[in-house]
């Protein structure tokens, strides 16, 4: 029997700045609870919205990998290895922290804010050589359908992380009905709706709700709502 662990919406952490709203499905920073610490070595997945031309400025980190998936308005990263992009919806961006580096992440508009998912997951490699990418990706491929994001593979689809995860969003119709196949034995799958609603192996999800997966090998995803979207993120349970 597959294990399941269900994270509601309003179980999430909260930390208002003013300038930076962000809700926090494990434990980060002032946040803090035993029981929610990670999912395997899924670390951090913090949704924030930064206020107009507001952000995080310059700051470190070694030895993670972090993934950041913009929902509405534009990013703006700079970094010490020399990079300044912007990132939006549709594009997905990686660090591999490493050795060391520093960026900063900044709301690249002075009128809107910017919503983005900051991910973190523990890397199978210590001390690698910090590396940055980003690509576009075309939604289109995301309709009715899971579209991968990420993998551990740097010729796969998407962008690519020193761990054997992958990522795939999906927006679904209403009443489609799918299956995922976990891609490694041991890996387990968090789902995190960004949109509408779903029905995830018999437990009814709604927007920001989450539900960790385990101990087995497919799990069946049906759409609730129209322009119903999703986030999957298979992961391994150990470190």
């Amino acid at each position: 029997m597959a294990k399941t662990i269900l994270h509601t919406a309003d179980s999430r952490g909260l930390a208002n700045h003013g300038w930076l709203n962000s809700f926090h499905s494990f434990s980060f920073s002032s946040y803090y609870n035993p029981d929610k610490m990670n999912f395997g070595v899924l670390r951090v997945l913090n949704d924030d919205t930064v206020a107009a031309g507001m952000g995080f400025g310059k700051h470190p980190h070694d030895n993670m990998e972090i993934i950041s998936i913009p929902l509405e308005g534009d990013l703006k990263h700079e970094d010490t290895m020399g990079n300044a992009t912007i990132i939006k919806r549709g594009d997905v961006q990686v660090m591999s922290a490493g050795t060391g580096i520093a960026h900063s992440e900044m709301n690249a508009n002075k009128d809107k804010p910017v919503k983005f998912l900051q991910i973190w997951v523990i890397p199978n490699k210590q001390n690698v050589q910090p590396r940055y990418d980003q690509i576009t990706l075309n939604l289109e491929d995301r309709h009715n359908k899971l579209q991968q994001i990420l993998s551990p593979n740097p010729q796969d689809a998407g962008v690519w992380v020193h761990q054997d995860a992958w990522f795939n969003l999906g927006k679904l119709d209403k009443d489609i009905a799918l299956n995922y196949t976990f891609n490694k034995t041991g890996n387990g799958v968090y789902a995190f709706v960004l949109e509408g609603a779903f029905e995830i192996d018999g437990q009814q999800l709604s927007k920001r709700d989450a539900l960790g997966i385990w101990d087995t090998s497919v799990i069946s995803i049906k759409s609730l709502s129209a322009d119903a979207e999703i986030l999957l993120m298979e992961v391994p349970m150990t470190m």
